[in-house]
Order: structure tokens, then sequence, then C-alpha cells
């Protein structure tokens, strides 16, 4: 075999073996494989922003992608792990029009017009899209690159449209005015998941109306918003608030504006929380949702006093008008205060919606948006009550259902440029006129070319005698159909041609998202067509989903009724829901703390694999990830480790796994293929749990501990032997360990593994599928049967008997730790069986003695420290290692400061005025501390005993 490097340089190997791997198309599915014998496994991978950066959260999700989809591989299965980008409306036309507003190419983004910026996007995507596709490469996921999809592609974007007329045809998707949530700043509606919560000190304004009919009687009301009293329409109370029940009915003069002073009426609503403030609400319909179903149960008028932007209109009165919201607050209350109205402020802290793109406080705006019923409710909520879909950790289904049980309708529009264009195209007409009539009748007529082509006219009752004065709108919508482009466009055009305008807002990201599972996959709509298409054939549905947990409801629940609505069934079997990872002070990393490091250079530092290692092995299953560098580090140290190992066993030559002989097989050998099976048996269980990090935990026990600590140095008393055919025996052995400990690693560390069973030999006798070529396609290790154990003479207390050793060992290691000796020094074993010369040898070296007396008849001198092992008592004679007195002296001084210590803590814990005020997380401190004390004083005395 090649011997290995003396240092391991994982720059130069993860680039050359991810390189291999491409070359070789050792990543790409072919459903034509798929059988009985070689099931399909697929994951879709959860698309990243098109203009995203690499960070930790992506590294942690990928890596368990990773993990899955090379598990499956090594299990024989063939995989397709579907990539892709999402072309993320909202959050990549912020980032384009920030950048040319910087440049100074615009101002705003009407300067460009609406083609022109969604081109300057195209080239931006170009040239800065995918760059975490490529940084994902780099940390070695093993994507089906050649299947990388993105959610402008041209036929995903047929899939949308598609869609989008399905449910426009079954009635699911209408238009009407709701409260949103609102962007000042991008100017359109988000999704909750697009709003980010913050802690705001603001300020709690107090001001008072009089009530009318009550002259003297007045009302004070709270609130952190006085630049939006213009558009208040009443004053509401609970109507078991004793202190106003006599008030409701009456009415109060609203304060501003000052020229506009209209009378409110004050109702009964059980929404007011008569606990909170005074109990008086001011009632904003246009401007709070709360307020806005308050107006809707009470029939009052909606005020909008703000214009899109976050600047007041003409409605906010003439002192207020064309003031931006917040200088505007400041302008309201010092008018409060000219007028008397103004009772005091106070600081106050609220939690306040911000956009998580343009990082501006939103507002609450009655808006004109589509909206979505949601389809197959029923089946998406049944499949996880039933169990049919697991999640991981399962408490997440509980979670799921309660959201489910709640739905609202999806307000799917966005007003921005960057997205898929609602395919709608409409004309307004005042009533039903001639021209409205023969417009409608044209357009049928196109329609009646086309199945997928569907014309609708909003609000039909609106046509009749009595309405013929009100304006009617004809709807139009258009889905991508099997003509040519050149079909569609004509069809569009003469849609256009009759005046009809298509609707300006695109839709939500997650609308084309919730499409992802079967939409990547060449999905068309069309049953016969979708039937024979091998990857949906093959690979649909998919096996597991890894994302967070955060967008359950924004992303997988709206996965799962889509794969039910067109699909028939689920879109995954499993889902595994990630942790947040946090700093080593439990705050969520984010760029504004500066607390989240960047992967790539963690990479450069420390390697893919140790950054890989270090983040599985702090990410416990359902729970927040601690991330700390030092388990990237201990990575790093755990890939050093592994290439010394396979070093060492080079240097010892001979034949590459050879046949092992169970006759020559000694204690060690037997204790550590044990050992083999139970990290085999855990870490499979473990993956097949999704418990990650304790399956990195299981590597590390047996590798770092088990295999290298304890029997690559037991196994020195054969190798550094004289009996050739024993120590061929033991290389036999490690290579056996070796080449199963790289396979249970690979999924985890894919990039040394691979080098290392090249670099061993591993994979030269073996057929190219099944570890010939990659160590990918390696079988998966099992532990040894009942058959194979029974071959080899291992039973059960084989492990006992080298345990009982090692425990020797250790007890040994105590005494010399003890009495802080750091050299090889003279140990005498009294045993109590027969000891074979062999195990003396190992014991030696594992206790690192020089020499190592085995004497049944040894009598120590008074004083010489020992321990009772299960081999027998051992000694260490201290003769000529250490001054007794000096040592004596120096434990006599410890004693009396352990004490002292011990002595003060007992005397507070006494102290019944200490207990009875301090916490218990105190005293439980103290307890321990004063326990910690009695140990270190019994252990100063047994040294001192044992200096005689």
């Amino acid at each position: 075999m090649p011997e290995l490097d003396k240092t391991y340089t994982p720059a130069e190997v993860e680039a050359r073996w991810y390189q291999r791997w491409l070359d070789d198309k050792c990543f790409e599915a072919d459903p034509a494989r798929v059988s009985e014998t070689r099931p399909a496994y697929s994951i879709v991978i959860p698309p990243p922003n098109v203009t995203g950066i690499l960070t930790l959260g992506h590294v942690l999700n990928n890596t368990i992608q990773d993990i899955l989809a090379r598990r499956a591989r090594m299990l024989g299965k063939e995989v397709l792990w579907l990539p892709g980008t999402d072309h993320a409306g909202i959050a990549t036309q912020n980032v384009v029009e920030k950048t040319l507003k910087k440049q100074g190419v615009i101002k705003h983004r009407d300067d460009l017009g609406r083609e022109g910026l969604v081109a300057k996007i195209w080239e931006w995507k170009e040239k800065h899209g995918g760059i975490i596709i490529e940084q994902l490469k780099k940390l070695g996921a093993s994507c089906d690159w050649s299947r990388e999809r993105f959610t402008f592609d041209d036929d995903y974007n047929a899939c949308v449209m598609r869609v989008f007329v399905d449910l426009y045809k079954k009635g699911l998707i209408y238009r009407g005015k709701r409260m949103v949530n609102w962007c000042p700043s991008s100017l359109t509606a988000l999704s909750d998941e697009e709003v980010v919560m913050k802690p705001q000190n603001a300020i709690m304004y107090h001001f008072k109306v009089e009530v009318v009919e009550e002259p003297g009687t007045w009302l004070t009301i709270a609130t952190t918003r006085p630049e939006v009293i213009p558009g208040d329409t009443a004053i509401a109370v609970n109507p078991k608030d004793e202190r106003y029940t006599h008030l409701i009915g009456k009415h109060v003069r609203r304060p501003l504006p000052l020229e506009n002073q209209e009378l409110l009426p004050i109702i009964a609503d059980e929404h007011v929380d008569f606990t909170f403030g005074t109990g008086v609400l001011k009632v904003t319909p246009a401007h709070d949702k709360a307020d806005f179903e308050i107006g809707q149960r009470h029939k009052l008028p909606v005020i909008d006093v703000m214009h899109p932007n976050g600047v007041l209109n003409d409605l906010a009165g003439k002192d207020l008008a064309g003031m931006e919201r917040f200088a505007a607050r400041k302008r309201a209350a010092e008018l409060l205060t000219e007028i008397g109205s103004l009772v005091k402020e106070e600081p106050y802290q609220n939690n306040l919606g911000f956009s998580e793109r343009a990082d501006v406080p939103i507002e609450s705006r009655l808006s004109e948006q589509w909206f979505l019923k949601y389809p197959s409710v029923k089946e998406s909520q049944e499949v996880v009550a039933s169990g049919e879909m697991k999640f991981h950790p399962d408490r997440w289904a509980k979670t799921y259902d309660h959201w489910m049980t709640g739905l609202q309708d999806w307000c799917i529009s966005r007003q921005v440029w960057w997205g898929h264009r609602i395919p709608v195209w409409s004309k307004q007409h005042s009533g039903w006129t001639n021209e409205c009539n023969s417009d409608h009748a044209k357009v049928c007529a196109i329609a009646a070319q086309r199945k997928d082509f569907i014309v609708q006219k909003i609000d039909p009752d609106l046509i009749g005698p009595d309405n013929l004065d009100k304006p009617v709108v004809i709807y139009v919508a258009v889905a991508p159909d099997e003509s040519s482009d050149s079909d569609q466009a004509n069809y569009i055009k003469e849609i256009e041609a009759l005046g009809f305008t298509q609707d300006p807002d695109v839709l939500d990201t997650w609308f084309s998202s919730w499409l992802w599972p079967f939409a990547t996959m060449g999905w068309t709509g069309n049953k016969e067509q979708d039937s024979t298409n091998p990857t949906l054939r093959a690979f649909y549905p998919t096996t597991d989903l890894v994302t967070g947990p955060d967008i359950i409801f924004f992303w997988v629940a709206r996965m799962i009724m889509a794969g039910y609505e067109w699909m028939g069934e689920l879109p995954f079997k499993n889902v595994y829901f990630t942790g947040i990872i946090r700093d080593k002070q439990g705050r969520k990393m984010s760029k504004s703390l500066g607390n989240s490091p960047d992967p790539l250079e963690l990479i450069a530092t420390y390697s893919a694999d140790a950054l890989r290692f270090g983040i599985m092995r702090s990410a416990p299953l359902g729970q927040d990830i601690a991330f700390d560098e030092k388990n990237v580090e201990l990575g790093r140290n755990f890939c050093t480790k592994l290439w010394n190992a396979a070093r060492f066993r080079q240097m010892q030559g001979g034949t590459t796994e050879t046949e092992i002989s169970a006759a020559l097989l000694s204690s060690d050998d037997k204790w550590i293929l044990l050992r083999l099976n139970t990290a085999i048996a855990e870490v499979t269980t473990a993956l097949e749990e999704y418990r990650f990090s304790d399956a990195t935990a299981t590597l590390y026990r047996f590798f770092w501990s088990e295999y290298c600590d304890w029997y690559i140095e037991a196994s020195k008393a054969v190798l550094q032997g004289t009996d050739e055919a024993r120590k061929a025996n033991t290389l036999a052995v490690i290579d056996f360990v070796l080449s199963h400990t790289l396979r249970l690693f690979h999924p985890f560390m894919p990039f040394i593994t691979e080098e290392l069973w090249h670099g061993m030999g591993f994979n030269t006798d073996l057929p190219a599928d099944q570890g010939g070529k990659t160590i990918m396609v390696a079988k998966w290790p099992k532990p040894l049967d009942a058959d194979e154990l029974a071959y080899f003479g291992i039973l059960p207390e084989d492990e006992k008997t080298a345990n009982d050793k090692y425990e020797a060992v250790n007890l040994g290691r105590g005494l010399k730790s003890t009495f802080n000796i750091n050299k090889r020094v003279r140990f005498v074993l009294k045993p109590n069986q027969e000891l074979p010369a062999h195990e003396i040898e190992v014991l030696r070296i594992l206790l690192n003695a020089e020499p190592l007396d085995v004497d049944a008849s040894f009598a120590p001198t008074q004083g010489t420290p020992s321990a009772l092992t299960p081999l027998g008592t051992l000694y260490l004679p201290l003769d000529g290692l250490i001054d007794v007195e000096a040592e004596r002296a120096r434990i006599g001084k410890e004693v009396a400061k352990v004490e002292s210590e011990l002595e003060k803590v007992t005397a507070k814990l006494a102290d019944e005025k200490f207990t009875s005020k301090v916490p218990q997380k105190v005293l439980d401190e103290h307890q321990q501390r004063k326990t910690d004390w009695q140990e270190k004083l019994a252990k100063l005395k047994e040294m001192m005993s044992a200096l005689g």
C-alpha cells in the first residue's frame, strides 16, 4: 500500500476527492436502478436563497442531510438528494435595490421600472446567485448536482402557474380586502414568518377625552401610537367592566385632527382587557388587526390615515399630513399637550414586529390582496396525527396539529417585482355595459379554444338592472398549456389588445416552494404523463425532510397539503427538525451580534470533516445547539488521531486484511471486537432514530478511548514481541476494526475516510459497487452475528476479562497520580489468580511499569500505597521515589487548609439566618462545596496513611 504522508493535509484531500466524486458521477441518481433489492431513498434540500451564503445553520442542516444520504448509499439504496435554490422574492429584490442605490444607479425602484429592475436582478443572480451551492460543495454535500433546480426555471414556473389556476378554478383563490403585515420600506405585504418580533423601549401616551353626554366625565386612554388617533372610529370598553358600563352607547369627541374632532361611540367588546392600562381602548380599524376585527363586529367605518410608505396622508389632518410616521408621533403628542388632552407620558417596553428583510417596523394595513383557502387540510392533519408521517422529535406533532386546527386564509400576493407574477388579467367597467358584455364574449371565445383558460367575473351579484351604475371587473386567469411559448404569448397578446392588464403583484415565495418535493421532479399536472415520469415514480414521496421548526407552518405544512392536493399522497415520510444554533451565552447567532463565525473560515482552519463532526457532536435531537469552536477543534484533533492510527498500522508492515485466526486471538482482541460490535449497534440505532449527537458520542468513545487508548496500547505487547504468527493475527484484527471504523465514520467525515480507505488499501479486493471505487458505496457495517462470534470463540465473559485488566491499570495509574509521579516506576502485583505471561506484559505496558513484578508472596513494608484490583492487590513501592518527610509535611498543610474550608461551609449551613434567606440554588451550591471538601479531606488522609 502507498505510504501515508506524515501529516494530514485536508485542503488538498478535500478538493481532490470532491472533484473525483463529481467526475465519477457518484452523486447522480438513476431511477432505472431502483428495484426491490435496491430501494429508493430521496431527500430534497430546503432551497437556500439564491443570493444566500453559507451559515452555521446551513452547515447543520446540510450535514444532517448528507449523513442520511451517504448512509443510505452504504445500505445499498439508490439515493437522490435533490438540490436547488429559491428566488427569494423580497430578500433578493432588497439586496439588489440597496446595491443599486449605493452605486448611485437609482434613488427608487421606479427609476428603472419593472422590466428594468427585474433585468438588473437577473444580472445579479447570474453573477452572485448560487454562491452558496459552491460553498455546500466545500462542505462535502453529496447532492445530485445534475438535477439542480431553481424556482424560476421555466418548467418550475409552469408548475406554479398551473397550480394557481387549478386553485382558482376550484374557488379556493379569491381577491379581497384584509388586514395584512405591511412593510413601509419594501412596500409589500408580508407573511407572519417574515416578521421578527423585537423588544422596544417605547412611550405610553395617556390622553383624556370627555363624555359628550356627561360633561365633566373624562376617560383616559393609553396608546403608544398617538399619530393614528385621526383614524379612530370608536372607543371600546369591556361589557363586564363596571366602571364604564353606564357609558356604553354614549360618545366622546376625538381630539385629532384638530379641524375634525368627530364624535365617536363608546362600544362594548369583550376583546378589551380591563386589567391593562385604564381599560379603555381606542379603536383604529385601519391600523390594527385586533381593532379591525372589533370594527367588523360593530360595523365601524375604516379610516386609513397613512400612505403605504409610512407617511401620514390628508385624512390625518393638516398638522400631521406629509409627516413620516415616527415624526408624526412626536407631533401628535405635542398637539395633545397644546389642547390639554395629554395626561402623561410613561416609558414602556413592548414587542414590535419588524420586517425581516428591510429591518423596519411593520404596519398592520388594510389592503386588497389575493388569498388562498388551504386545500387538503383534513388529509394533511390526519397523516401526522396517525403517525404515518413521523416528526423527530415527536413533540412538534402537537404544535403542527394545533396550527392546522386554526388555519386562516393565506395572503399569497406580494407587491414586489421579483417573483412569479400572478397570472390574472383584468379590466374594469362602469357597470354591465355593452362594452363589458362584448369583452366578456371575446374572452370567452378565447377560453373556448383552451381548456386551461378561464374567465370569472368578480361578484356576479353586481349584474342586474339595479346595479348598472356599479363597476364590474372581469378577471381572466391564464395557465400554461402544452402549446409552444409563442402560442402562449399570442393568447396573452389577444387579451391585452382588448385592454386587459396583468395583475402587478407577484406570488409569495412560499407559494412556489410548497411545490418543491414534486415540482423539482418534473411534475406536469397531467396524470397520464406524470405516471410515466421515472423520477416521480422512483423517488416520490421522498424519504426524509430536514428543516427548522420555525417554518413548520410556512413550509412543512404547506408542502404536506400540496402533496395531497396534487400528488394524492404525503410528500415525505419523516421530518427532522433541527435546533437553533446559539453561542456559549445562549444567544441566537446573528451577523448583528457578531457572534456567528464564517463556516468557510472554519473549514479553512480546521477542515470540512472537523466542522461537520464538531457541529454534529453539539446537536442533540430536538434541542438548540450550543456552538463552541472547541468542538470543531476537537473534530480536527479527531481527524489527526484517525490519520495517526492509520499510519501506525502502516508502520507495522505486513499484508493488509489477512484472515483472522480464532486460535490466536488474545483477550484484548476479543474485547475490541466486542466493543466494535457495540459501537456498530449503537451508531446504527442512533442514526435510525435521528440521534446524530449520540452517534458521534459513540464514535468518539469507541475510536479515541477504546481503540486507541486501550486496544492499540495493549496490542504493543504482541507487535513488539517475536511471535510473528500472533503479530500477523493482531494486524488482521486491527485491519478489520479500522475498515469497519472508517465506514462508520464516513457519513460524518467523508473526506478523510475516503482518503484512508484507499490509502490503507481496503478497497483493493472489493467490487466497484461495494467499495472498490469509493467508500461511499462500501457496505454499512453489521455486528458479528452469533455464528461469527462462535467461530472466533468470543464469549460475553471475554469482555469482562479485559475490563478487569483495564480496571487494574486505571487503579495503578491512580496510585501514581496521587503522589504526582509521572515517570516509569516499579509496580508489584500480588495476584489472586494465575496470569499468562502475555497478560502480564500487557499490564506492564499499560501501567508504564519498569518493572512489573508479579509476586504471590510479596510482603509490603508498612505504608506502601496499594489498590485492590480484580486481578489482585497492586502495590506502588515508594522507596527512592519521593522524600517521605517532605511529602508528609506538604500533605499536612493541605489537610489543614481543607479542614479550615470545610469548617467554614459547615458553619454556614448550620446558620439558620443564612439558610432561611438564600435561594435553594445557593444552598445546593454550599452543600456541594461541603461534599467536595469532605472527599478531598478523605483522600488526603488516605495519602498520609500510605506514607506510614
